[in-house]
This record gives C-alpha cells, structure tokens and sequence, in this order.
C-alpha cells in the first residue's frame, strides 16, 4: 500500500462502499468477496492507485478475520449476523 490507510475512517467507508470493477465479481461490493478471492488476488501483486490500496487493506481485513468491523458501515445487513 502506498500510504498506511488502515486507520483513516474515511478511507474505510470509502472502501465499504467501493464495488469490484472487473471480472467475475464485478459490481459486488469489495467487502462482500469472497476471501479466497481476495488472497488469490493478493498474490498477483494488488495495482498501484487507490484500488490496489483498497484490495490491500482488504486483505489484511479478510486475513485477519476483522470483517466484522464493516458491519455498522453497511447499508443492509449481513444475513446470519446481529
């Protein structure tokens, strides 16, 4: 990631908010991937700009299984959750 964004709590709504651009998953919601998507994904080395920033500190969430900390910023909630 170029900058440490984290912490930045806009950049965290930004990202709660962001769709997938491209391919198979594309107009889902980034944190709605599935996980093995997401590290596959880092594998191939995230692009540089704010998606690539976006996909990292996905990442990092998914693989650290802190998912729950977008649930107050979701529209709709998530099924199977409080």
């Amino acid at each position: 990631m170029s900058k440490n964004r984290f912490g930045d709590p806009a950049f965290l709504i930004k990202l709660s908010k962001a769709q997938m651009p491209f391919g198979k998953y594309k107009g889902l919601l980034l944190i709605d991937l599935p996980e093995p998507y997401v590290v596959w994904f880092s594998q191939k080395v995230f692009p540089k700009g704010e998606f690539g920033d976006m996909m990292g500190v996905l990442y990092e969430i998914k693989a650290n299984g802190l998912e729950y900390l977008f649930d107050p910023l979701r529209e709709t909630p998530r099924k199977g959750r409080k």
